[in-house]
């Protein structure tokens, strides 16, 4: 084969797979997670969540149905239902050899869920998500029994926001 004769086949190629690559990126379509067309939003508004038996559940009970509801309150008879268990773990990150005392650590919150349709049960999407605070430990005991609090919250509200962002995916679909 002469240099010319790969050449052209080399360019033919090329042009074959931007033509190509061209029409497989003009059929995906990007739509906002929220839109209305995608009936997300009411979707989102009517769902219910399962009671929280912590302070921890709480705070990311309390975060599910503010997502949802922007901040219009759970639903009457939802048509969707989220069960879910939120469990902390705060480690220290950051031990001083001379007192084996710890300076630092982090708040790490995981969320098991289960978005399921009330009228028959069915199983919409399940998943487990989780989220980390980092956290500064005081002297002082009280200071940083609510640090520890505080980061168990902000890491709260951050796992929520992905489970949060989950179920209204799973539901425009």
């Amino acid at each position: 084969m002469s240099f010319d004769i790969a050449f052209k086949l080399v360019r033919g190629t090329g042009i074959a797979a931007i033509l190509a690559s061209t029409a497989f990126l003009a059929s995906c379509q990007v739509r906002p997670l929220y839109s209305e067309s995608s009936g997300a939003a009411g979707k989102l508004a009517s769902v219910g969540f399962s009671e929280a038996g912590g302070r921890v559940e709480q705070e990311v009970r309390n975060r599910l149905i503010f997502i949802a509801s922007r901040g219009a309150g759970e639903p009457e008879n939802p048509e969707y239902k989220v069960e879910f268990s939120a469990r902390s773990n705060v480690i220290s990150t950051l031990l001083v050899a001379s007192s084996d005392e710890s300076l630092a650590g982090r708040a790490t919150v995981s969320v098991d869920y289960t978005l399921k349709s009330t009228k028959d049960g069915h199983v919409i999407k399940a998943g487990n998500r989780y989220a980390t605070a980092l956290v500064d430990f005081p002297a002082q005991e009280f200071a940083k029994q609510r640090a520890i609090r505080d980061a168990e919250n902000r890491a709260a509200r951050q796992a929520a926001e992905f489970v949060g962002a989950d179920i209204a995916a799973a539901l425009g679909r």
